[in-house]
């Protein structure tokens, strides 16, 4: 089972619009605006409809946080720091750059306060949960050896490889129950 898409519930339906646009390199699929209700079905892959949806209807003075976070991954580390310059161009607020170990990642807000992540899985796994500044800045083979080293130093190291070979082992052991 794969996670098919997220739909939020938007205050400024133009404004998170563009916004997802901007960073993340949406393309509209489809589209409805309307005085009532407007919704857009946006995606990054030509075979995949909708990833993500935006619908009109949020109360203006709706400040409750409803999403505990929307998590996008990027197909590389490149990639990722392209979402890191997009967002420095926007007015999000909560940036935090860090490293799980198991993944490089970029938390913020989204213009209406939703938390998201821009993430890129890495080589490696440690044992979870765990969290890291890194500095994207660097070049790339310098985040990689400086993430690794701090891999190497932290309880249940290994290759992803390994890591999945012996999650696998235990889907198999509860399919066998």
């Amino acid at each position: 089972m794969d996670l098919g898409h997220v739909g939020v519930h938007v205050r400024d339906f133009e404004a998170m619009l563009g916004f997802y646009q901007r960073v993340f390199g949406f393309v509209i699929s489809d589209i409805k605006r309307g005085e009532e209700r407007s919704i857009a079905f946006l995606t990054s892959q030509p075979e995949i409809h909708h990833q993500f949806v935006l619908a009109s209807g949020r109360a203006p003075d709706d400040r409750s946080r409803v999403i505990n976070q929307i998590s996008f991954r990027v197909s590389s580390l490149a990639e990722l720091k392209c979402v890191g310059e997009a967002i420095k161009k926007e007015a999000v607020e909560d940036v935090d750059i860090i490293t799980h170990g198991t993944a490089w990642a970029i938390y913020f807000r989204d213009p209406e306060g939703n938390r998201m992540e821009a993430f890129v899985d890495t080589p490696w796994y440690i044992d979870q949960p765990f969290r890291a500044p890194i500095d994207l800045d660097q070049p790339d083979d310098v985040v990689r050896k400086d993430t690794e080293a701090l891999c190497r130093a932290r309880p249940g190291f290994q290759s992803i490889e390994d890591y999945q070979r012996k999650l696998a082992a235990r889907f198999d052991s509860a399919k066998a129950k």
